[in-house]
């Protein structure tokens, strides 16, 4: 899974042509990755949002604190290694159009080693 990262306000300084540039690239991107059977899913992820936790028996949903970074989104990808996986998200254009940009690159656990319970998947 790669979790992309960036400045909250990282798209601010851009045109409206640079923006539009950048769909594209990320499209070219996303389309790049269907052809090679390497992308399972891939998404922006809305800068609003909130946590929810329990406290006491209590549930509590609070706004998401004031940050430099967010999530902004995400790929879910079928990598052959941690390699491949890196290269993948070399090709991201988030690092072409921002300076602030970083991915999270995490496997994904499939199953319970001392269970053996498997999660689903498409």
């Amino acid at each position: 899974m790669l979790f992309i990262r960036n400045a909250i306000d990282h798209q601010a300084g851009m045109s409206q042509e640079q923006h539009q540039q950048f769909l594209k690239a990320c499209q070219v991107y996303i389309e790049d990755l269907q052809s090679k059977g390497k992308l399972i899913a891939a998404q922006p992820i809305s800068k609003k949002g909130g946590y929810l936790s329990k406290n006491v028996g209590a549930w509590n949903v609070t706004d998401f604190p004031e940050a430099n970074e967010v999530i902004v989104g995400y790929y879910h990808v079928r990598a052959n290694d941690d390699e491949d996986a890196v290269l993948i998200a070399k090709g991201n254009p988030e690092f072409a159009f921002t300076k602030s940009a970083r991915i999270e690159i995490r496997p994904i656990k499939t199953k319970e080693d001392s269970t053996g319970f498997l999660y689903p998947n498409q």
